[in-house]
């Protein structure tokens, strides 16, 4: 019954030290999936810089309240401390060209041009043997 608790317990222990590891993402492998990886990156620095923006922001208006409270009040208001400017990151602009993406031939791509107006029907009365004759008879 010991021995059969221990083995139990092995199992659990070595499961949960392979588990992470199988669950594991694996890095992109076509270029499609490189370049959407790498859209994907730029949009999160991006978010991470106007999130950093909105902060900066804020921090001057709190500091501009703050103040302004203070000198209401008439109290000293200590000197302010020489901080950079808040910069604003922009609109995202994606990183990734669409050149970075491999040309597919044109059937490949899907975008084929549209059929041709018929004018005449299909069919024929001339028999398939003479509209495609093969090389071997």
């Amino acid at each position: 019954m010991k021995n059969q608790f221990t083995l139990s317990l092995g199992v659990l222990a070595l499961a949960a030290f392979v588990a992470p590891a199988v669950c594991a993402k694996l890095p992109p492998t076509t270029p499609e999936a490189k370049v959407k990886a790498a859209e994907a990156a730029a949009k999160a620095a991006w978010t991470a810089k106007v999130g950093a923006y909105q902060l900066c922001e804020r921090e001057d208006q709190v500091v501009a309240t703050y103040r302004a409270s203070q000198t209401a009040a008439g109290k000293p208001v200590p000197a302010a401390v020489a901080t950079p400017p808040c910069s604003d990151p922009g609109p995202f602009a994606s990183a990734a060209a669409p050149a970075a993406v491999e040309a597919k031939p044109i059937e490949a791509s899907g975008a084929h041009s549209p059929a041709a107006t018929a004018v005449a029907p299909p069919s024929t009365e001339q028999p398939a043997a003479t509209a495609n004759p093969t090389a071997t008879q």
